[in-house]
């Protein structure tokens, strides 16, 4: 691939690499520590959870010890008030308000909508839906006197319907305004506690932990067998295969934990998190210094060393961050403005890197066609085909998210939501089989090393004189190869 187009492509990715999005990461287990409700329309509304769960005899939403606390204020006032917990699919989402004349839309009952609709006025206006007369589900506390609490009863609904599920706990009295609510609701899928759309990963990590596994033995099979003749590249892929496998067995671990017990252990989920953010750092970094030529066209990364390893402290931190805010705990505690705190550097620093990459690609590439190493030239050209092509699917892919979340507003295609997570653990894993086929160790590794550029030139020169070369010759080629390789690396390390 000509350099010109690498860095066309490149410059093609950066504004792409900004679109990043959230993962969706929920517990079946929504507790409310003493929450407060919040003016929305002419109601007080407390947002509940949202899950997309399967229909069997064995999947429900339960309430548990649901508590409702007014102020003194208002217990002073005696005033009986009611709030109301309504359970809806999203596909009835419109079954919950209504508008007087085509006005605004209302969740509570307005005396105009009580003469036109029927409602009962300070009351949730429900409209049956289509699917089920009895949905959706409303239940009922209510402030009796002078109490300072209200307990809403214990109950478990049945889900009978495949749908995304969303709760809220809603009260039409604007007099309660400064209520709070402390509990929980745990919702339960057939297989387990996993929600919807992270159950198909589960078994997704399975798969992965699998051809993880597979490339792990290959790849040991040769190391081992070939392992006086290792170069340092191979170490590091070594590295990274190895923390790609035990992010997988991690993950799914961290999953059928919470699928059978409906809870996430802090310190679990924290360790793969952590796992997760130090193997892409460390294959961003293998990928960036391939490119550079580290241990084929140069022995050292020379100036640049510094350089490198603050991008990947810098980067790993900056994962890191983002990874812990969308995988532990409850992502909806995370404000709109931290989430984009934390997207931004992540996203700003992957399209540096691939920026930097592909410079460095094209600069290398350079360097071994004027150098005329037809077989390291060989494997940079396949290299840096492989990784145009991977590029363009990540592209598309990402247009693709754009897309998918743009007209999914209410969550409906959750069943597909998992390939959004999934396609990047996929594209991961290829990269890094194709790194391995390029340079997998064998009787030959010493040929690509940088050490080995010299008898690889010798061996040409033997070929046309026929095998006879002078000592003396080829002494003086050594030092002055050695010296000007040196001196490319320092003009390179300027540019840089």
């Amino acid at each position: 691939m000509d350099s010109r187009n690498l860095i066309h492509l490149s410059l093609l990715l950066f504004p792409l690499l900004l679109s990043l999005h959230f993962k969706t990461s929920q517990s079946s287990a929504h507790i409310y520590p003493s929450q407060p409700f919040h003016d929305v329309g002419n109601s007080l509304l407390l947002y509940g959870g949202s899950e997309g769960i399967f229909a069997s005899s064995k999947s429900f939403i339960k309430f548990e010890n649901i508590t409702l606390r007014r102020t003194n204020d208002l217990q002073r006032k005696g005033r009986n008030g009611l709030v109301q917990a309504v359970i809806f699919e999203a596909s009835d989402r419109n079954t919950i308000g209504g508008s007087a004349y085509g006005g605004q839309r209302s969740i509570c009952c307005t005396p105009d909508l009580s003469k036109i609709q029927g409602c009962k006025q300070g009351e949730i206006i429900r409209i049956p839906s289509r699917h089920d007369p009895n949905w959706p589900i409303l239940l009922r506390a209510r402030f009796k006197g002078k109490a300072l609490s209200a307990k809403m009863e214990d109950a478990e609904i049945r889900i009978k319907r495949t749908g995304m599920y969303n709760l809220l706990f809603i009260s039409c009295d604007s007099k309660l305004k400064g209520i709070t609510m402390t509990g929980k609701t745990v919702w339960k899928n057939p297989d387990g506690y996993l929600p919807g759309r992270m159950a198909p990963l589960m078994k997704f990590y399975v798969y992965m932990s699998f051809v993880y596994l597979l490339l792990s033995a290959v790849w040991f099979f040769q190391y081992i067998r070939f392992r006086k003749d290792i170069l340092q590249l191979q170490h590091c892929i070594t590295v990274v295969i190895v923390l790609g496998l035990l992010e997988m067995v991690f993950w799914y671990l961290d999953y059928a934990n919470f699928n059978s017990t409906g809870k996430r252990p802090l310190a679990l989920t924290t360790w793969v998190v952590t796992i997760g953010a130090f193997r892409k750092t460390v294959s961003r970094i293998l990928i960036l210094c391939v490119s550079m030529g580290f241990g084929v066209v140069k022995s050292t990364l020379g100036g640049l060393t510094s350089k490198v390893l603050l991008v990947g402290v810098t980067y790993f931190v900056a994962s890191e961050m983002l990874d812990i805010a969308e995988n532990v705990g409850i992502i909806d505690d995370v404000s709109g403005r931290a989430k984009l705190f934390l997207v931004l550097p992540d996203a700003f620093l992957d399209a540096f890197l691939i920026l930097w990459i592909f410079t460095s690609l094209s600069r290398t590439l350079e360097q071994l066609q004027m150098k005329r190493t037809s077989v390291k030239l060989d494997i940079y050209r396949k290299f840096s085909n492989a990784l145009a092509v991977l590029v363009v699917a990540s592209v598309a892919w990402i247009v693709y998210e754009v897309h998918f979340k743009a007209t999914d507003p209410f969550n409906e295609r959750w069943q597909t939501a998992w390939t959004i997570t999934a396609f990047w653990d996929v594209i991961a894993f290829v990269l890094l089989c194709i790194i391995c086929y390029l340079w997998t160790p064998s009787q030959n590794s010493q040929r690509y090393a940088y050490s080995g550029e010299v008898d690889e030139e010798n061996e040409e020169v033997q070929s046309l004189t026929g095998g006879k070369q002078d000592g003396d010759i080829s002494l003086v080629k050594l030092d002055k190869n050695t010296d000007s390789d040196t001196e490319e690396d320092i003009e390179e390390d300027k540019r840089e």
